[in-house]
């Protein structure tokens, strides 16, 4: 019964803070492409030419960038030292969001390669502790869910860090580097960080939700697994 309280838990936490942070994905994406914006975007130069630029800006010119316009997604891979620049440019949004994946480059590097580390043994121990579980073969059940948690929280803690000390900055590092292009006019340079911080404010609470679910996910389906044998 206690596994099954767990995953109820679990469950219940999950949907309680999507109310309180208001998670809107949809509201998100759509914040995304504001035409105004992204012609004035169009007037910087390429992707690549952006992130070698704040590299250069940040003294950290050793990383490799790559852009896959196959990918939505723009990642910092710390274990290779590269930024994969994902379909950004039709986007307003993509000169924070280098900006973002750049400042993730300079951040601590044992904690880079502790997240990277850490974040595969996280997910490793939680898919074989599953398995284990579901053929009804897991010694000392409670004691595997606790080591999940255990293992959760410090992957959130690490994840929290990492995503909230690139978020905050990026929006400074991409106004400064606006400015000192002079390409756009102030009145659109403040027009762009306005949206920027109206994005951030709702963008790092689905990235905090989306930490969260991660962890709870795991926690809840191993429980019912565990509650099920």
């Amino acid at each position: 019964m206690e596994f099954l309280i767990i995953s109820l838990l679990s469950i219940i936490l999950i949907f309680v803070l999507f109310a309180i942070f208001g998670v809107n994905m949809k509201k998100l994406k759509e914040m995304t492409n504001i035409k105004e914006l992204d012609k004035i975007s169009d007037k910087y130069p390429s992707n690549i030419k952006i992130c070698k630029e704040y590299l250069k800006k940040l003294k950290n010119e050793e990383v490799k960038i790559e852009e896959n316009e196959g990918s939505d997604a723009t990642v910092y891979i710390a274990i290779t030292n590269k930024i994969s620049i994902g379909n950004l440019r039709n986007s307003y949004t993509r000169i924070q969001t280098i900006a973002h994946e750049c400042l993730h480059s300079i951040q601590n590097r044992k904690i880079l390669l502790f997240n990277f580390i850490f974040s595969n043994i996280y997910l490793i121990y939680f898919f074989a502790v599953l398995i284990i579980a579901i053929f009804g073969k897991l010694p000392n059940q409670m004691a595997c869910i606790t080591t999940l948690a255990i293992l959760g929280i410090v992957y959130l803690i690490i994840r929290m860090y990492l995503e909230n000390d690139a978020m905050i900055k990026a929006r400074y590092l991409a106004k400064e580097y606006m400015e000192e292009k002079e390409i756009s006019t102030k009145e659109e340079i403040e027009k762009m960080i306005q949206q920027y911080d109206i994005v951030n404010d709702l963008g790092i609470k689905c990235v905090h939700y989306q930490l969260a679910l991660n962890v709870l996910a795991k926690i809840a389906i191993v429980s019912l697994v565990c509650f099920w044998r």
